[in-house]
């Protein structure tokens, strides 16, 4: 064994708190020296098969139940593959994981593992949320070796393990939830998921940045990373895959949590703008999620500010961004904001990260800003330079569906360079020309 700085690789024979050659504290983990080993004593020959005969060999989808689930999958589970699945505390992992469970066990054998939870905390949530079938068993422990040698048995075809930060290697001395134990845990996992063609679920915690915890080389091991993203206090829940070896990661699943568990949501934008109220500070918004539309609500306060320095607030966007728009609606329009408070909030927890906000979020702030309401009911979308220009952004036939289907009387965004342009489309070339074109006094 040596003990090896994450920080600049020099490795040491002893642990100690600082690493000798960057400086770095609490850096240097445990590893195996792979110099003492010999290939002719530990190695052995590989199976080799062609291309081919892998291809015929290949196992139909496991089938979650879930169609939001299978969509951002790429289709469902596929036998072998190993997947994480990460998000803040209480957004409900175990919850949509147990539903997984109970509706792949009507097919296949289904073992649930914990290293968290005592058997009967899970039946309690299973009995709740009406997830009890006599192929879903379940498991306690926080020994990896264990988990691993009764996936290698072959006895079930998806295995869940909740969470991969409980669990530990019996041959490494640091404690569940390092960076070794998790690496460790990972690999050993993976290797009997793989041998055995078993589809491997684990449950991954998240930092207090967001991040999934541990080491990034966790996220490499695994074939797929699903995030499950929102406001654990209510609102949606979005799940995303952020890498899928076996699909898009274009796609991504809405859901509600009910008493029944996460169900998903069928007519996501109906539902945010249901108690929406017409004022000045509001506008819809055409998103993206995934391949799917989806209108929100972008709202956006501004007041005078009682201190020297005005105050900049976003919920559900990056402030940086708002930032940027407000100082580009300062130069190009003749809005004065460098005295106003500015509040921005995204209706329903829904967190925008397109460009193609930009537009929407700017014409709010003006609305906001000079008592002004859209003179159509419409929605909006187009991503906005810092020459005041309105450019193009994908999807626009998707976007304009959704508005059309749930009654609105036009769109605004950018113009279209190639083919027809629709009817159902006003476009606008700048941002000035926007807030003039758009905007009443209420």
């Amino acid at each position: 064994m040596r003990y090896v700085c994450s920080s600049c690789g020099a490795a040491s024979s002893t642990w100690t708190g600082r690493c000798q050659a960057c400086g770095e504290w609490n850096t240097l983990t445990e590893e195996v020296d792979i110099s003492t080993l010999s290939a002719k004593s530990s190695g052995r020959q590989l199976k080799i098969e062609s291309v081919i005969s892998a291809a015929r060999s290949s196992l139909p989808r496991i089938k979650t139940g879930l169609a939001d689930v299978d969509e951002v999958l790429g289709g469902g589970l596929v036998a072998g593959s190993v997947n994480l699945l990460a998000g803040q505390p209480g957004i409900g992992k175990s919850t949509i994981l147990l539903q997984v469970a109970y509706n792949a066990a009507k097919a296949h054998k289904v073992l649930y593992v914990s290293g968290e939870e005592s058997a009967r905390q899970i039946g309690l949530r299973a009995q709740r949320l009406g997830a009890q079938h006599k192929s879903l068993q379940l498991a306690v422990s926080g020994v990896a070796n264990d988990i691993a040698s009764t996936i290698s048995a072959g006895d079930f075809e998806v295995v869940i393990v909740d969470s991969v930060q409980a669990i530990a290697v019996n041959e490494l001395p640091s404690a569940a939830g390092s960076v070794s134990q998790i690496t460790g845990a990972t690999q050993l996992l993976s290797a009997a998921a793989k041998t055995t063609n078993t589809a491997l679920i684990l449950v991954g915690h998240v930092t207090k940045e967001g991040s999934i915890a541990g080491p990034k080389v966790l996220e490499h091991i695994v074939d797929v990373v699903l995030q499950l993203e929102g406001d654990r206090y209510g609102g949606f829940k979005i799940l995303r895959a952020s890498k899928n070896r076996y699909g898009a990661t274009t796609e991504a699943g809405i859901f509600e949590m009910t008493e029944s568990g996460m169900q998903p949501v069928d007519n996501p934008s109906e539902a945010l703008l249901a108690e929406r109220q017409l004022s000045d500070g509001s506008i819809v918004h055409a998103t993206m999620e995934g391949s799917r539309p989806l209108l929100v609500e972008v709202q956006a306060l501004v007041n005078p500010t009682s201190y020297g320095y005005p105050k900049r607030t976003a919920s559900g966007i990056d402030l940086n961004r708002v930032n940027l728009l407000i100082a580009m609606l300062e130069r190009r329009t003749k809005l004065k904001l460098a005295d106003r408070d500015i509040y921005v909030n995204i209706v329903g927890g829904i967190r925008l990260s397109e460009p193609a906000a930009d537009l929407a979020i700017c014409m709010a702030i003006a609305s906001a800003a000079k008592g002004m309401q859209l003179k159509k009911n419409a929605v909006v979308f187009g991503e906005v330079g810092l020459s005041g220009e309105i450019r193009h952004v994908p999807y626009v036939e998707k976007r304009l569906a959704e508005a059309e289907k749930l009654g609105f009387e036009a769109a605004i965004g950018p113009i279209v360079r190639t083919g027809r342009k629709p009817a159902f489309l006003l476009s606008v070339s700048n941002i000035r020309a926007a807030l003039n074109t758009f905007l009443e006094k209420d």
